[in-house]
């Protein structure tokens, strides 16, 4: 199935992906739209996100994604991207209510909402699977840089185990087109700035290991946040520097967004299955790699997590 078989016919086409959006989630859904605008020059094509992160401004037409709803808008085709419908934020009306809905994902959490559902979880990142779903021939090097963000974001520079040898040789594809993509992993994947460094840096600093060193938290308020002036984009990065930590099976980083309310990322060297804890919350995500929020007091919530981790660790 090529995706220009599904939008034939279609005046308005819409595309969305989930809130607080990461690096496969911006790629994907900015991929698919520089594709669309390509192939179908005379449709009217919208995208709608939250702001995105400013070391994604590499993308071409990032500019151009609309961070408020059309409420009035009835589009014929509407795409949501990595994400299930309950996490499109202002999207989720138009999505709904469009006369054709197309979700394309790779999360396992995943269970479908749309007319047509796309979903591989073996794949290592939506970006890789939307490459599956385009004409080779139309896709130019601004496409390729886009879907090549996503996909080293969400496998970790290929380091992760979501990484199989088809996400290698999609990558493979994608530099041969000229982009400079050692340019790309360096500014969007490893660089941080200054207050960046400074807020990881207190982050693992009072991080506390407990189940004898085999889990690792670490949290931060929304006073600190407040204090080092930094919103929930310049904490990425830190979850995977407490996965690292040697002997570790499962790490835990939260951070406040309101009274009693925490975001939740979990990361797991594949002894704990934290995909199937962060759905026992409301949320979801990979095996190794998932997220929730949750309400209570941080203590509490640790509790009610490591009740579950420990459930897995002793069933082994």
């Amino acid at each position: 199935m090529k995706i220009i078989e599904e939008v034939k016919g279609a005046k308005t086409i819409g595309i969305s992906g989930h809130i607080r959006p990461d690096g496969d989630c911006v790629g994907s859904v900015m991929g698919l739209y520089l594709y669309l605008k390509k192939v179908l020059p005379d449709v009217q094509i919208d995208v709608y996100l939250e702001q995105p992160a400013d070391i994604f401004q590499c993308i071409k037409d990032i500019g151009q994604i609309h961070t408020e709803s059309k409420e009035d808008m009835v589009y014929d085709v509407f795409f949501a991207l990595d994400c299930s419908t309950d996490r499109l934020g202002i999207a989720q009306p138009l999505f709904e209510k469009a006369d054709k809905k197309i979700n394309i994902d790779h999360h396992i959490s995943n269970r479908g909402c749309g007319d047509l559902n796309i979903i591989e979880p073996e794949r290592s990142s939506t970006c890789e699977l939307l490459y599956e779903l385009l004409e080779m021939d139309k896709i130019d090097e601004e496409i390729a840089k886009a879907i090549y963000i996503g996909i080293i974001h969400d496998c970790g520079v290929f380091q992760y185990s979501n990484t199989s040898p088809r996400t290698l040789q999609i990558a493979a594809e994608l530099i041969k087109f000229g982009f400079d993509f050692s340019k790309l992993i360096e500014e969007t994947f490893y660089e941080k700035t200054y207050v960046q460094s400074q807020i990881m840096g207190r982050a693992i600093l009072e991080s506390i290991r407990f189940m004898n060193g085999k889990c690792i938290v670490s949290m931060v308020d929304k006073k600190t946040m407040d204090f080092y002036q930094v919103g929930p984009k310049d904490l990425d990065g830190i979850i995977n520097q407490l996965r690292n930590v040697k002997n570790v099976e499962c790490a835990i980083f939260m951070y406040e967004i309101g009274p009693m309310e925490y975001k939740i990322s979990m990361r797991s060297r594949g002894k704990v299955d934290v995909a199937a804890i962060a759905m026992k919350f409301g949320g979801g995500g990979h095996v190794r790699a998932a997220g929730c929020t949750m309400n209570g007091t941080y203590h509490d919530n640790i509790n009610n997590l490591s009740r579950q981790i420990e459930e897995q660790l002793l069933s082994e």
